[in-house]
């Protein structure tokens, strides 16, 4: 009890934001187990238990990871943002030339010397924000030249995005709006935000020509099929279909815990289609509730921003919280038809290693910047 509460009193950072991250995980535990039944019935000789455990164990190890990378200082991570794209860039072309293939992509990279496989693109997310907001801190005046915003921002965001979008579209989409995102609010030029979107639709445009060369390279087809798909089919097609039917066997209150019909027919219904079974089993008003914490989560990280008074910690702060919050909104967008089906997870419930710790990592590093003002205040009152 006494470990217990040492470990208590030294978590710091907004309660709110520490609050939402938990529940989420709980919500996730009580999906995941829910979903597991079917799961060992399409692939018999794996327990539910099993299933459950290995997403508890992601879950304590990226509760870990948030409690550590929050009682680091932020500007540690300002330190590292060079080295993780140095990373990260190495990692993502062999990811497109030797990833495992899952859901007809490469999204997986296995190395010999690792016991297991991870999403190099979660690597590059993380990397990129950082940099990005340490580029726009270098620059805190109006960046207007082309030499201050070419090369030390659009060039690199073009370059991850552009090795991400081959096999995650969807991931290089969100993070190239995070970054429009972050420049408009650096203060750069419109004609720079402006000529990163041109660029940004010419490296798609690429894309698209070399897909249609090399279709094991570039997943053009599946995009092509995914856009048809969301514009022709009313229904959405059958994930979509039996998603929207979990939702509506739902009702205001869900048909209880653990009573999910859906999760016998619905694919994927452990991560990318996990929210539907959530609003099946636990109504409108649970679906709401997880709605309502990923939104307290982005506007709590809002007023950090306001309160900060270093403008790396606001960068990083706003640009992490962005990244999670539309992943997030996409991830349920989906399962109502308002947007292509994609390969996203619902951050901190859907099933999936690599997903789940380093959007701890971030959540960590938010709150390391809230831990930085609130002892700022204690010193100011002091």
């Amino acid at each position: 009890m006494l470990i217990i509460y040492q470990i208590a009193s030294s978590i710091k950072g907004d309660r709110a934001i520490w609050a939402s991250f938990l529940l989420l995980c709980l919500v996730g535990l009580l999906a995941v187990y829910s979903t597991a039944g079917a799961l060992t019935w399409q692939d018999r000789g794996i327990s539910t238990t099993s299933y459950f455990l290995s997403h508890l164990l992601h879950v304590l190890i990226a509760i870990g990871l948030a409690y550590f990378c929050h009682r680091l200082h932020y500007r540690y991570y300002q330190k590292v943002g060079y080295f993780l794209m140095l990373v990260s860039v190495p990692l993502l072309v062999l990811t497109l030339a030797m990833g495992r293939s899952v859901n007809e992509a490469s999204r997986w990279l296995e190395l010999p010397f690792l016991p297991f496989g991870f999403q190099t693109s979660d690597i590059a997310k993380l990397a990129l924000i950082i940099y990005v907001a340490q580029k726009l801190t270098q620059k805190q005046e109006y960046i207007q030249s082309f030499k201050e915003a070419f090369m030390p921002i659009i060039v690199p965001v073009i370059l991850i995005c552009g090795l991400i979008a081959p096999a995650n579209l969807s991931t290089a989409i969100i993070l190239f709006f995070t970054c429009v995102v972050l420049m408009f609010i650096g203060r750069v030029h419109y004609r720079y935000i402006l000529l990163l979107m041109l660029l940004g639709i010419v490296t798609m445009a690429l894309l698209i020509f070399i897909g249609n060369v090399a279709p094991d390279l570039v997943r053009v087809d599946t995009w092509i099929s995914r856009l048809n798909t969301f514009l022709h089919e009313e229904s959405g097609g059958y994930q979509v279909e039996q998603a929207k039917i979990a939702i509506a066997r739902g009702g205001l209150l869900g048909v209880g815990p653990g009573n999910s019909l859906s999760r016998n027919y619905l694919p994927y219904s452990q991560n990318d289609f996990i929210f539907p079974i959530i609003c099946e089993e636990y109504g409108l008003l649970g679906g709401l509730l997880v709605v309502w914490l990923y939104v307290m989560l982005f506007l709590r990280t809002v007023v950090l921003v306001t309160r900060s008074p270093k403008v790396f910690g606001a960068f990083l702060a706003i640009g992490l919280s962005l990244m999670i919050t539309i992943q997030a909104i996409t991830n349920i967008a989906v399962s109502v038809h308002l947007v292509p089906t994609t390969g996203l997870t619902l951050p901190f419930i859907s099933k999936g290693g690599t997903s789940m710790i380093f959007s701890a990592i971030s959540l960590g590093i938010i709150l390391s910047v809230s831990r930085y003002i609130e002892k700022l205040d204690e010193i100011a009152k002091s």
